[in-house]
């Protein structure tokens, strides 16, 4: 992966057209507005109006309240052709904002610190730029502005309430401004592009007692840090050393007192992998060594497992296109990141099991202005000339996607 001590490329080595150029200052200013506005998952309200506002001021016939505070817009070109969907998120995280910026949020305690406001600006100037260019669009766009992707998913609630079909999509594409490489920059791949996402939640039950006293307990402390080594072998012991995974338990709570054995103690943690054929061997290699841990100790346990996103698979005719594209809107070989991936996941999955597409990364770090923050840190914030070259990488997909038989 590029780091994003590398230099961004200056606006001038990409090759956005001048009519995408002149909306800088728009896109600019409604990313603006809606960073000032953050709304978690399913409460997008202020963010939902504003979408459709600007949808009906342009005449785009568009449909809201899907998955509660979805939106489904369609661009219909003077000719027939093929459906591509362009998916957006919307939604914004719980952290309190640490930049002292003029657009920094007014709801405290919420924050745009992943892109998403970027991601809805730049979903609307394309549509906007679309909508001025209808008699040149071939086939129909339909734009899907989602809910929830930080938690607890607006993907899947958009796909069941038919957010796929009429039209029914041939393909679809998205974005997400990416930290994690510098500005002038896009990472593509077919295949896994981020990971599935699972967490646990386990709660060890032993037999609490006085400190000075342990053979009359079972100490829940100890069996829970059994537990916490043996998950580390999961990954190192059980996957082919080629494949990618990791457990982390993030989260271990037990203890009253320096004096007390602990009855009980509580471990979260999260599971990450790629291929989607482990998609029940983590969850069952985890219940076998809990179970096993906690018989020899005499403890008892409590697991709650939950599989939240399937990985994220790039279908490699769409991934093909994506690369092509942005071979021709920034310049290679610095300009396109061809492996990149993240443990990281995205609800963006659930579309792509349901039509081929591609998400990829857009590169947004700028380190000499102070705009290289990772995501979801209190300080994050973006290089904003990557709006326009985010419009004028979903305008050529178009194009191209208009022009392609697969």
């Amino acid at each position: 992966m590029v780091a994003t001590t590398l230099k961004p490329l200056p606006i001038e080595a990409s090759r956005i057209r001048l009519e995408i150029r002149s909306l800088q200052a728009q896109l600019v200013e409604w990313r603006r507005g809606l960073h000032q506005k953050p709304e978690l998952g399913f409460k997008e309200k202020l963010t939902s109006a504003f979408i459709s506002q600007k949808l009906q001021e342009w005449g785009i016939p568009h449909q809201t309240g899907v998955a509660e505070t979805g939106i489904v817009a369609l661009i219909e070109g003077s000719q027939s052709g093929p459906v591509l969907g362009i998916r957006a998120d919307m939604d914004a995280l719980p952290i309190h904002e640490a930049n002292e910026v003029p657009y920094r949020s007014q709801h405290e305690g919420r924050m745009h610190a992943c892109g998403h406001d970027g991601h809805v600006a730049i979903a609307l100037g394309t549509a906007y730029y679309l909508m001025q260019h209808r008699e040149q669009l071939a086939g129909t766009v339909k734009f899907i502005f989602q809910p929830a992707e930080e938690g607890p998913g607006g993907a899947k609630p958009m796909i069941d309430a038919g957010a796929l079909e009429n039209p029914s999509l041939d393909a679809i594409i998205g974005l997400h401004l990416w930290n994690n490489l510098p500005l002038g920059t896009v990472g593509v791949r077919a295949g896994a592009l981020m990971a599935a996402v699972e967490q646990f939640d386990l709660v060890v039950q032993g037999r609490g007692g006085h400190g000075a006293m342990p053979h009359q307990t079972v100490d829940a402390i100890v069996v829970a840090s059994q537990i916490v080594n043996a998950l580390q072998t999961v990954v190192a012991r059980n996957l082919d050393p080629i494949q990618s995974g990791v457990v982390t338990v993030g989260k271990f709570n037990a203890g009253s007192a320096r004096n007390v054995i602990a009855d009980s103690a509580s471990l979260n943690g999260t599971v990450r992998y790629f291929d989607p054929k482990l998609s029940t061997f983590f969850e069952t290699r985890i219940r076998e060594l809990i179970g096993g841990i906690c018989q020899g100790f005499g403890a008892t346990y409590s697991l709650d497992y939950q599989r939240l996103y399937p990985p994220v698979m790039n279908d490699r005719a769409i991934a093909d296109l994506v690369r092509s594209v942005a071979e021709s809107v920034v310049e290679t070989p610095v300009g396109v990141v061809p492996e990149c991936q993240t443990m990281g996941g995205e609800d963006m999955s659930y579309f792509l099991q349901e039509v081929p597409g591609c998400y990829f990364f857009l590169g947004s770090a700028n380190v000499d202005k102070g705009l290289a923050y990772p995501h979801h840190h209190p300080r994050f914030d973006f290089d904003e000339t990557a709006l326009g070259l985010g419009v004028e990488m979903f305008i050529r997909c178009v194009e191209a996607f208009n022009h392609c038989t697969f």
